[in-house]
């Protein structure tokens, strides 16, 4: 087993009584699922529907406090505390940015249960996150049987199994859920009660108008940039992502790509070549969960 400190994580703290109909009223997520030792994974969105901020969520014990942490991407920590500050008008909650990390640990079974430890609801593979010091990363390694190894690892680890990473993979507050496949990642609770941005969530689901999808691909030579286009013939159909150890996340125009494929069409990004690897994923419908 393996485990890795994630030096880009951070966590945040919302309390009180009034926190989990407050956090309910705004993210994609439906805490009612959620209790301590589970996580659900989720969003806030801006009004017209586009993630602001993704994060992981577990409700604390009470022997922490209760309330809920958010694991989320560190540069944004601060402004999504200011930002559920903003909303919490009245209600009867705190907002606290704590001096947490997150350790990741993947390919076994902890040894052990830590205390802020959940399942990542994104996919299996990804393993356990504990929410800790950075300091004791080393100990809580030694606690669940795993070797501390370093972040790139967990990154090659994410990125081979096509889990989007905001700020890599797409840009924040310029994507919507289905997008970056939150819709079948377990990010989104088509059933649960009104969210910020929830009406344009709800339309691309039940209409099927997601054009745009982030895809695994495989890489034959080196890597492209982050950023680069994606071509198919002189034709532009997606951005390259992230991508590490002959693989990677692009982000593309589905119907585009179908085509490419259809056609006989090479793809490219930067002058190397690539190649999705499960191409019948660009011809499944929008409405259609991935097993």
């Amino acid at each position: 087993m393996k485990s890795a400190f994630l030096p880009d994580r951070g966590v945040i703290k919302v309390a009180g009584e009034d926190a989990r109909n407050f956090l309910n009223g705004l993210i994609t997520t439906d805490l009612d699922r959620l209790k301590p030792g589970l996580g659900r994974f989720g969003a806030l969105l801006t009004p017209q529907g586009k993630i602001i901020v993704d994060f992981l969520i577990t409700e604390a014990p009470a022997g922490h406090g209760g309330g809920f942490l958010i694991d989320c991407p560190k540069p944004l920590a601060d402004g999504l505390a200011t930002k559920l500050k903003f909303y919490k008008l009245r209600a009867k909650v705190t907002v606290d940015n704590l001096d947490l990390g997150v350790l990741a640990a993947w390919d076994g079974q902890p040894a052990a249960q830590p205390d802020l430890a959940f399942a990542d609801p994104r996919n299996a593979e990804l393993g356990t996150r504990i929410l800790i010091p950075e300091d004791l990363k080393q100990k809580l390694s030694d606690l669940i049987g795993a070797d501390l190894v370093d972040a790139a690892d967990y990154e090659a680890h994410r990125i081979a199994h096509g889990v989007p990473r905001g700020g890599l993979d797409f840009m924040y507050g310029d994507a919507f859920p289905h997008e970056t496949n939150m819709d079948r990642l377990a990010g989104v609770d088509f059933d649960k009660g009104c969210y910020v941005g929830q009406e344009v969530v709800s339309r691309m689901q039940h209409r099927g108008t997601a054009r745009t999808r982030s895809v695994k691909v495989l890489l034959e030579d080196a890597a492209p940039e982050a950023g680069a286009s994606i071509m198919a013939g002189d034709k532009s159909v997606g951005t390259m992502g992230s991508s590490a150890k002959g693989k990677g996340i692009a982000l593309v125009r589905i119907d585009r790509v179908a085509d490419a494929l259809d056609a006989g069409r090479p793809l490219s990004a930067g002058g190397l070549a690539l190649k999705l690897a499960e191409p019948d994923v660009v011809r499944i419908p929008a409405k259609q969960p991935i097993a």
